[in-house]
């Protein structure tokens, strides 16, 4: 308690007004018993302190008697400092010294170091200039080397340029063997052109390995490079035809392929010597060379085809890119171009174009970057560095290799797609294949449903244009394909895809609205069952065309899935994508199968559902199911039902099944089996069955049933008359069977309500 009031009087008296600033008695009073209080406080906690006097004078009598053992602590303590002091003292002082002699060994190793550096350079310059006086030029290359793998800042600091130089080379080291680089440089270089006029295979490779030696790496391949280009320059002869379909195909294949084969063959001369990947800097001039001779071979090829006259006859002629649904005119300009000869024009394009794709395959995947980096980082391939180290010396850093010369080493991919040729390949296909193909299928599509004629020895019977039309599209996308630019398959896809819709397909569909517009322009109707006839045929072998064509179409893409120009010409990655393309051609069966589709419905809507309405009354005409067991066994001994309907059955669709293919004669056998099924159930529900009558209702159905299944192909007709069975199973339930039970419990999937159900088994008499 005390303490809390020892505590809290002084913040107390800080709260209280200053004396000298009251200014009334009654405040006055009110400070002075405040004070009061405090004393009284104050006292009372000093008395109690007092009072407890007895444990502050133990607590002082345990702290004397400390005070010896403090002192013997104290006497210890100095004895010890004293004494680890001075070997403290004695350690630093030898610490000192032998750091001392540390720092003096380190630099006498740095300068021993350096002296043997330099000495080392000095004999490897003065051997340089001794070898190459003696013009041993593998061991100047290799002193050379042996300089050069000297830290730069040792070849060009003071002391090498104080110590090294000679009366008989008097430059700094720095310059001296620069200039011997250079000069053997020059020396390697004449020797090295020397070699490859000769074509002396063995010098050549001598010389060839040692700049990079020296590092002068990019100057080898330099040289490398004319040298390769030198033996792929070579000039068609003069007495060669160039009238030749295969002229300039050829030319093209002898160029590309002769660079294939240097590539081929050099590749592995370049990697041992250069490391991997420098390949493409010879590839680069080599590609130099071709744009040179393909630039000259395609505007001699432009000038000897009268090309541009040819291009200008296809674009002014009636089919343009745009496909139209129909054309009145048939142009003589259209028929003054010969197909064969544009055909001719468009393999030689292909041919020249396949060659080109194929030659950027081989170069990408024969030196593709990821290979290189996948093998150097996994040790199989240590590339080369400029400025070689002899006999596995370590290379020095960056900074030092940057000193004699760089590298660079640019995408393959992207060098050989931004060469000339390939966009000299590119405008061709552009500009002359793609307009001159447009033409060439949309003449053949033209003319094959110009000439189109009953191509009798096919059964079932259809005419010559899709036979002919899809052998083309074959030879056209087989052409397309060999072409190997995606892009340009990917365009004439597009537009091959919409000259089968509109000009072929709505050819076909022209065809077909004109078979009967015809016949009531002409007054057919007065020409009776043979015209109707003849109407008939020709609309069933226009409908079988279209079924014929979504077949080859789905054959057709298939076949070119598989073809072998897809791995031959494109790299892998393209494959999948030009894959893809190839399938988009199957969105011209949806085309076809609902043209078609159309196309029955018209038929049958016009010649069968008129007949089919009255089947089942002429059927059923006269029949009765309410039976005893006297009419029942006459019924069973007729089977009138199922007489009357296959006769009535095979007169409606006489000459139908022959003339259709299976697929479009499925397509007519469901329509007339919807619309026999739906009036025979309502006919059924006009009438009343007695037991045997139900019996003899369902053997009917059975029979007709089976009779229909061995007609077509057409799948299972039960579903078909799926009511038809559930109302024969309803009408033969025993009198005893609940319907509600019999609902509910059979596991039928009913196709009607219970009320529906009840009024079915009410038709029982």
């Amino acid at each position: 308690m005390s303490g809390s009031i020892l505590n809290t009087a002084p913040d107390d008296l800080q709260s209280q007004k200053d004396p000298r600033t009251l200014t009334s008695l009654n405040e006055i009073l009110s400070c002075l018993s405040w004070y009061q209080s405090v004393e009284t406080e104050l006292s009372n906690s000093l008395t109690e302190l007092l009072l407890n006097r007895q444990s502050i004078d133990k607590s002082l009598q345990q702290l004397e008697v400390l005070v010896p053992r403090l002192n013997d602590l104290q006497i210890e303590v100095t004895n010890f400092s004293t004494k680890v002091s001075a070997t403290a003292q004695t350690a630093e002082r030898v610490g000192g010294r032998v750091r001392s002699l540390d720092e003096e060994m380190r630099r006498v190793g740095e300068a021993a170091e350096r002296v043997g550096q330099v000495m080392e350079l000095k004999s490897s310059l003065a051997q340089l200039q001794s070898c190459i006086e003696n013009q041993d030029w593998e061991s100047a290359a290799r002193c050379c080397a042996r300089a050069m793998s000297l830290p730069f800042p040792i070849i060009s600091g003071p002391f090498a340029e104080s110590v090294v130089p000679t009366a008989e080379s008097h430059l700094p080291p720095a310059q001296t063997l620069q200039a011997a680089r250079e000069q053997l440089l020059s020396i390697f270089r004449s020797h090295f052109e020397q070699a490859s006029n000769k074509r002396d295979a063995a010098a050549t490779t001598r010389y060839f390995k040692l700049f990079p030696t020296i590092g002068w790496e990019a100057e080898g391949l330099e040289a490398y490079a004319s040298f390769v280009v030198d033996l792929v320059r070579v000039r068609a002869p003069t007495s060669a035809k160039t009238s030749s379909p295969l002229y300039f195909v050829t030319a093209l294949t002898a160029l590309l392929e002769s660079v294939a084969m240097i590539v081929d063959h050099h590749q592995p001369v370049v990697d041992k010597y250069y490391g991997a990947g420098k390949m493409t800097i010879v590839i680069k001039r080599l590609l130099d060379e071709c744009d040179r001779v393909v630039r000259l071979t395609l505007d001699s090829w432009r000038e000897d085809r009268s090309i541009k006259r040819k291009l200008l006859d296809v674009s002014n002629s009636s089919f343009s890119i745009a496909p139209v649904m129909s054309r009145k005119q048939s142009s003589q300009d259209d028929d003054e171009l010969d197909p064969r000869e544009i055909d001719k024009l468009l393999s030689e394009i292909a041919g020249m174009s396949g060659r080109w794709y194929l030659f950027r395959k081989f170069l990408v995947e024969q030196l593709q970057d990821e290979n290189v980096e996948q093998d150097i980082e996994s040790g199989r391939i240590a590339p080369v560095s400029r400025g070689l180290n002899h006999e596995g010396h370590q290379s020095q850093t960056n900074d030092d290799l940057n000193a004699w010369s760089s590298d660079i080493q640019p995408d393959l991919l992207q060098l050989v797609e931004s060469s000339s040729s390939h966009q000299e390949f590119d405008e061709l296909l552009m500009n002359y294949y793609v307009p001159m193909e447009t033409w060439y299928i949309r003449t053949i599509i033209d003319k094959a449903h110009r000439l189109s004629s009953p191509d009798l020895s096919q059964s079932p019977v259809t005419t010559t244009t899709p036979d002919d039309v899809f052998y083309i599209l074959k030879t056209v996308y087989s052409r397309v394909l060999s072409v190997g630019s995606f892009k340009h398959i990917e365009r004439m896809t597009d537009l091959l895809k919409d000259f089968m819709d509109y000009d072929y397909a709505g050819g076909i569909k022209k065809k077909l609205d004109e078979v009967y517009r015809t016949t009531a322009n002409t007054g057919g109707g007065g020409r009776g069952e043979k015209s109707e006839r003849e109407c008939r045929t020709s609309f069933i072998i226009l409908l079988n065309d279209l079924d014929l064509s979504s077949s080859h179409m789905e054959r057709l893409t298939k076949d070119l899935l598989g073809h072998q120009t897809i791995t031959q010409l494109f790299l892998d990655a393209e494959q999948p994508h030009v894959k893809r393309v190839i399938s988009s051609l199957t969105g011209s069966v949806a085309k076809f199968r609902s043209a078609l589709k159309a196309g029955v419905e018209q038929l049958f809507n016009q010649l069968m559902r008129p007949k089919l309405r009255t089947l089942i009354p002429d059927v059923f005409k006269d029949v009765s199911y309410v039976l005893d067991e006297d009419s029942y066994n006459a019924a069973e001994q007729y089977d009138v039902v199922r007489k009357r309907f296959v006769k009535t059955w095979e007169g409606l669709v006489d000459g139908y099944k022959d003339a259709f293919t299976d697929s479009n004669y499925r397509i007519l056998f469901g329509l007339a089996l919807d619309v026999v099924a739906r009036p025979w159930e309502k006919y059924i529900l006009t009438l009343h069955f007695s037991e045997l009558g139900a019996v003899r209702f369902d053997r009917d159905l059975r029979s007709i049933m089976a009779y229909l299944s061995s007609q077509s192909i057409y799948g299972d007709i039960r579903e078909k008359f799926v009511r038809l069975q559930q109302i024969s199973s309803l009408l033969n339930l025993d009198n005893e069977e609940d319907v509600d039970g019999f609902y509910s419990g059979s596991g039928i999937s009913w196709t009607f309500s219970l009320q529906d159900a009840n009024n079915v088994v009410a038709l029982k008499v």
